[in-house]
């Protein structure tokens, strides 16, 4: 099929993207357990991952991206290679295994060939989880304006989806309408298991949701529906981040906003804001004061610690310790759990359990080492350049998206200083398609 008809249609690979995007919302919510679930999702991934790396390899389109691709292709190397079995005399000498050597030899078991991963099957977890968004930010680079722009809309549609199922638990206090097993009973969480994953995927959709709204100012015979609706769903958003209580969702709130009302402006035109835009931009005003005048109590008590310590914050100079420990290759991805309880003080067990970081990039330290702390380094330059495409471009469609995709990178990024949205497979595909379409700033470059 010519190239010019594939990309302006639903083929093949929109279809499977949708299929994903369908699987990723309603059995990806959570970051463990219900591995049937996550499974699903990952099975779901498989026909695009083929249809379109095939697309890409064809059309040669992926020359346009080598260093995304060389990005995407490090990341899966990683647990892959952390996979390998390793001679004894090699996996013996590593930092951090001498513990193992000691039980070994306690034990009159002769050291044999062994992976580099401390906890090689949560390693091949993790690497299957890279599926989905592996799937999806391919099919991205390969889709037209228009598919591109309808799966942003699917994102806000699933969102809707979400906060009206959330609205539903604060009406019951949740009997019954929890997606997740072990999901606290009256709090708001809609499809996911974590009410601060709920709230991050809410903010990602915001940006969209607004930029597509305003853009469609810029029309010979502009109609203000586009924007309306952006408006009242931005609304319903900073009604829902209210119910929900999401710290890390309150807390981000304002720079989202403020980004995205800064791409509204460019998709309208750069012009003098009209009064088409300064009534909707009233109308999230109007929310925000209800918000303040109804619920800030109950939002700021979510602030109030009363001298409590936050664990998460305790724990990190911990987290960091151990990592020396394991440099400069790592523990292996997917063995924080396991190494952090190796090291765990007494004092600090209690009825909870820490099985994450809270912070993406310093468990990243602990269990890839020096080769995951620069695949960060080396993302965060990517997203930079691109965002800067992004943002001098002129209106148009592209650009529009685009912007709002940064913006969208940016709320997980600044997440994962404090928490783990991504190791949810829905944000992670959803990551994905932001992290696609901002990509294609590159392509749209004026410069270029």
């Amino acid at each position: 099929m010519p190239r010019k008809n594939f990309r302006d249609h639903w083929d093949a690979v929109a279809i499977a993207a949708v299929i994903l995007l369908v699987f990723s919302f309603v059995f990806g919510g959570a970051s463990r357990e219900h591995a049937l679930r996550l499974a699903l999702v990952e099975l779901a991934a498989l026909p695009l991952l083929v249809l379109a790396a095939n697309r890409l390899v064809k059309t040669g389109l992926w020359r346009e991206h080598r260093m995304a691709l060389g990005l995407l292709a490090a990341v899966v190397a990683i647990p892959l290679t952390q996979l390998l079995p390793l001679p004894p005399w090699i996996w013996t000498g590593l930092p951090g295994r001498d513990q193992m050597v000691i039980a070994l030899e306690l034990a009159g078991i002769e050291p044999g060939w062994s992976p580099f991963s401390l906890a090689p099957e949560h390693t091949w977890r993790s690497a299957l989880a890279l599926a989905p968004p592996a799937a999806l930010f391919l099919a991205m680079l390969s889709a037209s304006t228009d598919q591109r722009e309808r799966l942003a809309r699917f994102c806000i549609a699933a969102a809707i989806l979400g906060i009206c199922l959330g609205s539903a638990q604060l009406a019951t206090g949740g009997s019954g309408l929890y997606a997740w097993n072990g999901t606290r009973a009256g709090s708001v969480n809609g499809l996911f298991a974590n009410r601060n994953h709920f709230a991050s995927s809410l903010l990602v959709t915001v940006p969209f949701a607004i930029t597509l709204g305003a853009a469609a100012l810029r029309r010979r015979n502009p109609q203000t529906t586009a924007l309306w609706l952006g408006a009242l769903f931005t609304g319903l958003v900073i009604v829902a981040l209210a119910a929900i209580r999401s710290r890390a969702g309150i807390i981000l709130f304002a720079p989202v906003m403020v980004a995205s009302l800064m791409a509204a402006w460019i998709a309208a035109g750069r012009g003098r804001p009209g009064l088409r835009l300064l009534v909707p931009v009233g109308l999230i005003g109007a929310a925000l004061t209800a918000v303040a005048v109804l619920a800030l109590p109950s939002i700021l008590d979510r602030f109030d610690t009363q001298g409590a310590p936050e664990g998460r914050f305790e724990r990190w100079p911990l987290v960091a310790e151990t990592a020396q420990t394991y440099l400069p290759l790592g523990s292996g991805i997917g063995s924080f759990d396991a190494v952090y309880r190796s090291v765990e003080p007494l004092e600090q067990l209690d009825s909870t359990f820490f099985n994450q970081a809270h912070n993406e990039y310093l468990e990243t330290w602990l269990e890839a080492g020096w080769l995951g702390i620069g695949l960060v380094l080396a993302f965060l330059v990517w997203y930079f350049r691109r965002s800067w495409s992004a943002w001098k471009s002129p209106p148009s469609r592209e650009g529009d998206l685009q912007r709002a995709a940064s913006i969208g990178v940016g709320v997980l990024v600044l997440h994962s200083l404090a928490d783990y949205p991504l190791r949810t497979a829905t944000l992670a595909v959803v990551f994905a398609l932001c992290c696609g379409v901002l990509e294609l700033a590159r392509r749209s470059d004026p410069a270029r």
